[in-house]
């Protein structure tokens, strides 16, 4: 009898001590780019790989009842080359709740504002050597939040298009299409200066804040947002400026039948210790399903002059000169694309790279020494992918 009433008591347990279950998928992206590009100023032509949009995720949820359900994911970057090795969860990552309230979560994540404009990239890549990320200012990870001596973001100020490490998001639910994000990085810094120097004005908490709305129903998506990064000058130095830069920015994207079109535009201004310098940039391309698996992406983007009063641009690929006339810098791009199905394809394109008479801001693995002003650069690439 004892036997049987510790056997039902196990039985009864059981269900309690088990750890409850989630669902955990493995995805991701494997791709390759082989690029042939120009170098300027008479150099030679150089042969390139990349993988820039290689990558491989882990993602599960878990039904916590009343709607609610815990998420997690991990998605790391993945060099099909072996030259890049990169740590675990260094792309979109994290960890939040969602349900009827929204969705919340914290992490490494593009930024609403970013995922906002990519609702106008069309025809074009986001990186690689066919990618139009020059244009408007790079993306990637480089993270504001991950700052040190003289760093704060200060190297890649240029990034707005950014995913940014040790964000907080908030999005809405959908309503009828429409959906608003906001997000804000932390505030991770040293409390005090070296030596036990104090400053109220020294920049301890570089942090981004970023808001996005959305709509996306039927063949029409669109897209407005703001960014802010506050506190990227010298970081923990006495007496350092303490420096701003916002944008703002919109996308559109439509489909008539076989063909999509779409378009972005951005308005960006930094400041530096001298006043300030701003630009704009905007771009349109279109993907044409021609018959079956063969599609032609077309896209053009440009860059205006720099304006304001500052003494100096801000440095980085797609960034801005120094304010003046001809500074600003321009790119086009036509391929062909093949599916060999829904997750395989093979495309073949060509894009330049046009700099205005006063800027070398558009210069693919280039220093702006070796490039020169006024330079145009053609690049020919074949990119391979396939998502499992």
């Amino acid at each position: 009898m004892q036997k049987k009433l510790m056997a039902a008591a196990v039985a009864l347990a059981t269900p309690m001590l088990a750890p409850a279950q989630s669902t955990v998928q493995i995805y991701g992206n494997a791709e390759w780019e082989y690029g042939i590009l120009e170098q300027g100023n008479n150099r030679p032509r150089v042969d390139y790989n990349e993988v820039t949009g290689s990558y491989l995720g882990f993602k599960g949820t878990e039904s916590l009842g009343g709607g609610v359900s815990a998420w997690f994911q991990c998605e790391t970057t993945m060099d099909i080359r072996a030259f890049d090795q990169t740590g675990l969860c260094s792309r979109n990552s994290g960890l939040g709740f969602k349900g009827g309230f929204g969705n919340v979560w914290g992490g490494r994540w593009h930024t609403p504002f970013s995922r906002m404009y990519g609702i106008g990239m069309v025809g074009i890549e986001e990186t690689g050597n066919l990618g139009f990320a020059r244009i408007h200012g790079s993306t990637g990870s480089t993270s504001i939040s991950e700052q040190g001596t003289g760093n704060a973001g200060g190297t890649n100020r240029q990034q707005f298009r950014r995913r940014e490490s040790c964000l907080t998001t908030y999005e809405t639910p959908s309503m009828g299409g429409f959906m608003v994000g906001v997000a804000a990085s932390c505030g991770n810094a040293a409390s005090d200066l070296a030596g036990g120097a104090t400053d109220a004005g020294n920049n301890k908490k570089p942090r981004v804040y970023s808001i996005a709305g959305t709509y996306s129903q039927g063949p029409l998506g669109l897209g407005l947002g703001y960014q802010r990064h506050v506190d990227v000058g010298t970081f923990n130095t006495v007496g350092a400026a303490e420096l701003e830069d916002r944008a703002w920015g919109a996308a559109a994207r439509y489909a008539f039948g076989p063909l999509l079109v779409g378009m972005t535009y951005m308005d960006r201004k930094w400041e530096t210790a001298t006043g300030h310098v701003k630009n704009r940039t905007w771009t349109i391309g279109a993907e044409w399903t021609i018959a079956g698996p063969h599609a032609i992406h077309v896209a053009y983007g440009t860059t205006g002059d720099s304006k304001g009063n500052s003494a100096t641009g801000i440095a980085g690929i797609g960034g801005a000169e120094a304010p003046g006339g001809d500074t600003g810098y321009k790119a086009y791009s036509l391929a062909y694309k093949y599916s060999f199905s829904k997750r395989t394809s093979a495309k073949i394109g060509w894009v330049r790279y046009d700099n205005d008479a006063n800027s070398d801001a558009v210069r693919p693995y280039n220093t702006a020494a070796l490039l020169g002003n006024g330079q145009s650069l053609d690049s020919f690439s074949l990119i391979l992918k396939h998502r499992f």
